[in-house]
């Protein structure tokens, strides 16, 4: 069976290590802008901008044996549409995993936008849906939906685009979508349909995503936890009549031995600030089920990196070094690899990685983590592009 490895790319700028949390590569920092500073990949004197990291970084996952790589979409980060159309022409057979919440692009355009990407490129976007966290950041998109409305609105936002996508004429009648014979014009209906990476770990989310998904998303959890909702989502997809695949979304610190890995671990902890770890122990501010449940599987109050290892080479304190997710892996090269091909065991068929800085660590994990999953496979060529 064939793994399918995708990479990550830093569109809100990244430090230069998991030692450390100030923005060193692109020109993303957090708070006042007076914080930018030019630099590597910040747009200084030498005319090198971020976007040119950027492509530095889907060029090395490229040449590592990633098959693709997902572009981030948060308010402190670029438009992922737009990213990829500048990536694209830089890369060969790097695919663009867009991430987007439905409610904010009409299926029509989304449509569109989706097709022409493809034609462009050779087929070589694809979609990671999400439906949303919820909080103040989905009030700042100016979403106000609640959570479950949000997954049935998802559910109606693909069935709107898979029909119009055959070419139409298509006609729908939702509760958040009225289309009235809609369709993609030739040659735009000759594009291959995106395939769907679809996050969330609700009910909503598992049932949206046995309707449409290809593969179901998820972050790290404790391996018996993600066996058991691998198994919840295939058995509902299977009651529909179809098959899904399952992905893994983690971080990972691959370094020669073990110790090396958890040194690197221990020092980015030793170097967070007291306000950074109150805040990580309050585990507050998101109506995200998939964030609750890394929440409970770490201790009430962490003191010590160590507190933080939930599982033999699993790490629960990413967030601490570089917000996000909090459960990563941890380990030799070896480690890593056999890691992933637990994962890949019950149930896992695709991953989505990622390290800091990812310009270097592309190389790393490619070289010398991917080679020894079981399972790995050069990344394949892609019809040429016209």
């Amino acid at each position: 069976m064939a793994i399918d490895f995708f990479w990550r790319i830093p569109t809100h700028g990244e430090p230069s290590s998991h030692r450390s949390r100030t923005p060193y590569r692109g020109d993303w920092p957090p708070g006042d802008n007076a914080q930018r500073k030019p630099g590597l990949a910040g747009g200084g004197a030498d005319g090198f901008s971020y976007v040119e990291y950027l492509t530095q970084i889907a060029q090395a996952a490229e040449i590592s044996g990633f098959q693709g790589g997902l572009i981030p979409s948060f308010p402190m980060t670029d438009e992922p549409w737009v990213i990829s159309a500048f990536l694209a022409r830089d890369t060969k057979t790097f695919r663009f995993m867009i991430p987007f919440q439905p409610g904010f692009l009409s299926p029509v355009t989304a449509a569109r936008m989706t097709a022409s990407l493809q034609r462009a490129t050779g087929g070589r976007a694809l979609y990671n849906v999400i439906p949303g966290g919820g909080g103040p950041q989905q009030l700042w998109w100016g979403d106000p939906v609640a959570h479950d409305d949000r997954y049935g609105r998802t559910t109606e936002f693909l069935d709107v685009l898979r029909g119009i996508w055959k070419g139409g004429p298509f006609t729908y009648r939702g509760r958040f979508y009225q289309i009235e014979d809609a369709g993609l014009p030739f040659p735009l209906t000759e594009e291959e349909y995106p395939e769907i990476y679809f996050s969330g770990s609700s009910d909503a989310a598992l049932a949206s995503a046995s309707k449409h998904a290809d593969f179901y998303l998820s972050w790290l959890e404790p391996f018996d936890q993600l066996r058991d909702k691998f198994d919840r989502v295939k058995q509902r997809t299977a009651a529909l009549g179809r098959k899904i695949k399952c992905a893994v979304r983690v971080d990972v610190v691959a370094r020669p031995t073990e110790e090396e890995a958890w040194d690197e671990v221990r020092t980015g902890f030793d170097r967070i600030d007291k306000a950074t770890l109150e805040r990580f122990n309050s585990r507050g501010g998101s109506e995200s089920v998939g964030a609750a449940r890394q929440s409970r599987n770490r201790p009430a109050t962490v003191t010590s990196y160590k507190d933080l290892i939930i599982e033999p080479n699993v790490w629960s304190g990413f967030g601490l070094l570089r917000g996000g997710q909090t459960n990563g892996i941890v380990g030799s090269y070896d480690q890593v690899a056999q890691r992933l091909d637990q994962l890949v065991e019950l149930g896992a068929d695709a991953f989505i990685l990622a390290s800091t800085p990812h310009l270097e660590e592309a190389y790393r994990v490619g070289e010398e983590v991917l080679p020894l999953v079981r399972g790995h496979v050069t990344t394949p060529a892609l019809r040429a592009v016209g």
